[in-house]
């Protein structure tokens, strides 16, 4: 029995979560053995070279808009992804870094009212104070401080909340595959020139963590973008505003499974409550989810 484009999308933009979700472990393991910076230049660079074979085409479109717009939007999003890595690599609780990140979904709104003069809907100004006492609740487990990873996933939350509002306007005029496909080659080049002025690189890698890079690019990033882009072209924004507040969920479940992870009650309560304050402030795309199915008897046929 064939599924529906909607049962259809559903499925693949679970699998995505869960790819998103292993990324984290992906990510953790190449950093055993890869500097930080280095580790995020070559897997976005990986990944955006694979990604910019389907993408080659349509970068005409880059020429008549301008490519300097999108060049800046790689340069934000290289601040973000150069944050989150270092909060990994020096984080101590990867499920936790995971709902910090996801920090950046509540603020979007908010950014979009500073950036563009969006009016903020009510939901966010509600969710809002729920993710400041889960973050402080967070913090509580430092002693009323927040540690060098914790302020790391912080900083790439605000970056990635700036990035997805100023990327929503350029995907209206720039096909999303090539816009994709360039900022991840523009990460990709900021991490390997960062890393070369910041940190020194490995004599050698074993093909353990060659095995972790390679998987974080080709699977976690480029398979990644592929899949969801697609489904998010067969599912109402509703189903993909649901689903895909899943990411923190898996990548906190893969990190008590594989590294023994358990959360403190702090971090547990902190993290439920950024996850209230993610499903409120989608709070309209998921509305419709909660009402409830009309009878196609009572539909006027007139």
């Amino acid at each position: 029995m064939s599924l529906s484009p909607s049962a259809r999308a559903d499925l693949l933009l679970l699998f995505v979560t869960l790819i998103a979700g292993a990324g984290w472990i992906f990510s953790k393991e190449a950093l055993q053995e890869m500097p930080p910076l280095l580790f995020i230049g070559v897997r976005f660079l990986l990944a955006g070279l694979l990604l910019l074979i389907p993408a080659f085409r349509g970068c005409q479109a880059l020429f008549k808009h301008g490519l300097i717009p999108v060049l800046r939007l790689g340069i934000l999003m290289t601040g973000a992804l150069l944050c989150w890595i270092m909060g990994l690599y020096q984080g101590e609780h990867l499920g936790e870094g995971a709902f910090i990140t996801s920090l950046g979904v509540v603020i979007v709104p908010l950014m979009a009212w500073l950036i563009n003069r969006e009016r903020a809907p009510l939901s966010t100004w509600l969710s809002i104070p729920v993710a400041i006492v889960g973050l402080a609740l967070l913090s509580l487990e430092s002693g009323i401080s927040l540690a060098a990873g914790q302020l790391w996933f912080l900083c790439a939350a605000l970056l990635f909340s700036v990035h997805f509002v100023l990327v929503s306007r350029m995907a209206l005029v720039v096909p999303s595959l090539v816009l994709t496909a360039i900022q991840l080659l523009v990460v990709g080049l900021g991490g390997i020139l960062a890393s070369v002025v910041m940190e020194p690189w490995p004599d050698v890698l074993s093909h353990t963590a060659i095995g972790w890079l390679l998987a974080s690019a080709f699977i976690a990033t480029s398979l990644r973008f592929a899949i969801q882009t697609y489904a998010q072209s067969l599912a109402p924004a509703s189903h993909v505003a649901l689903i895909m507040t899943l990411e923190p969920v898996w990548a906190a479940l893969l990190a008590a499974i594989i590294y023994a992870e358990v959360m403190s009650p702090l971090q547990l309560g902190g993290c439920s409550l950024i996850f209230m304050a993610m499903l409120a402030s989608r709070w309209r795309w998921l509305k419709p989810l909660f009402r409830p199915f009309r009878s196609p008897h009572s539909v006027d046929n007139n």
